[in-house]
Formats: structure tokens, sequence, C-alpha cells
């Protein structure tokens, strides 16, 4: 019965031990770029168009927990132009680091799609005049 007891503590540190540790084998995050296309209101998932590896398409961002907090995630709109670390899984693109950037800091292939979210956001805004 004590040897039960002391297997089953020890798989239970076991398992505390790497809940807080990455996948083993996964590699560094890669680096994309994104311009936002649409924002959920808790942010716990954002749409946008991400450039990576000179592909471009829609695709979901899911921050981690520690990016929930950051206030660059928080302050997130549309039209805003983002350089990320980020993982690729079958959801998205799960951000572990993220920037914000002016767009034309943005890879050509992205800086006519910031530019022409930009002007719809503006038209939107102002008043029209003659």
């Amino acid at each position: 019965m004590n040897r039960i007891a002391c297997l089953a503590a020890s798989a239970c540190c076991l398992g505390l031990l790497f809940a807080g540790v990455p996948a083993l084998g996964q590699s560094d995050p890669l680096t994309v770029w994104a311009v936002v296309t649409k924002v959920s209101k808790d942010r716990s998932h954002v749409t946008a168009l991400v450039l990576d590896n000179g592909v471009t398409a829609e695709s979901a961002l899911i921050p981690a927990d520690q990016i929930l907090d950051n206030p660059v995630w928080r302050k997130l709109e549309i039209c805003h132009a983002l350089k990320m670390d980020a993982w690729k899984n079958a959801d998205g693109y799960r951000i572990v680091g993220i920037r914000v950037l002016d767009a034309g800091m943005l890879p050509m292939a992205l800086q006519g799609v910031a530019g022409d979210c930009l002007i719809k956001k503006a038209l939107e805004f102002a008043p029209q005049v003659d």
C-alpha cells in the first residue's frame, strides 16, 4: 500500500513538473506578419491576413496566456499591422510574442492589404464632403 502511494505521488509530481514546459521536440516559433481583419470582444480569437513563408492566407490568431495581458493585445484593432512569434497549429497561430508595426514596415505582400484596410476605415469615420 505504501509503495503504491509513493508511485502515485511521484507520477503526480512529474505531471506538475512538465505541465508548464512546452511540448518536447517543438521547434522555435515562426516569425510571421499579419494585418488584423476581425477582433472578437473577448480578444481570445482574432482573425488576420497572415504572411508565412511567402504565402498569404486568412487565419486565426490565438494568444498565449502571457499575451492576453499584453497592452498591445488589449488595444488591438482592425487594420493593425503585426509582427509575431508563433507556432502554427490546426486552429491557426498560437502567439508567444507580438509587436505592432507601421504598415510600411510590413513585407510588400501585406502593405497593399494594410493600406486598403486603413483607407476603408478612414472613409467609414470621415464625414462625406462634396
